[in-house]
């Protein structure tokens, strides 16, 4: 029985990947080929040992990883009085406990700096959760407006 030989193309068609990346698996040594005349032919025995071996980069049947994208930030805060101080650190602290837990990991830290009269929040998170804590401290300080 005659051996089937294939060329690069066909290989490339056969498996969607470009033709560069066969002509590196055959350099590399991955992929047994002959070469007759200028171009490389693959026999169906070479093809099929390279499909099942560990060289051939095999689909994933998992989902690609969703990239993650992390932001933080500082946010000074200027308050009339300690009661608004806690109000603003409460509100905030309880929202950040309330988070979908889709949103991911995330800090929330702040304090109340009494002689500047200052709210300092410290943000940690998913783009998601700063624009959730973002809008939450733009509602607590629109309501009251500071006085500069």
């Amino acid at each position: 029985m005659a051996n089937k030989y294939l060329t690069v193309e066909e290989i490339s068609q056969m498996l969607s990947i470009h033709p560069k990346t066969i002509q590196r698996y055959i350099r590399e040594g991955k992929l047994s080929a002959t070469k007759i005349g200028k171009s490389w032919r693959v026999s169906g025995h070479d093809l099929s040992t390279f499909l099942e071996s560990e060289s051939y980069p095999k689909a994933s049947a998992e989902p690609p990883e969703e990239i993650k994208t992390m932001a933080s930030s500082v946010v000074d805060i200027h308050v009339h009085h300690r009661d608004d101080a806690i109000r603003i650190m409460n509100t905030l602290t309880a929202s950040a406990n309330a988070k979908p837990r889709d949103l991911g990991q995330s800090s929330v830290h702040s304090q109340y700096i009494e002689r500047e009269k200052m709210v300092r929040v410290t943000l940690w998170g998913s783009v998601r959760f700063m624009a959730i804590m973002m809008d939450t401290l733009s509602a607590l300080t629109d309501s009251h407006p500071q006085e500069e």
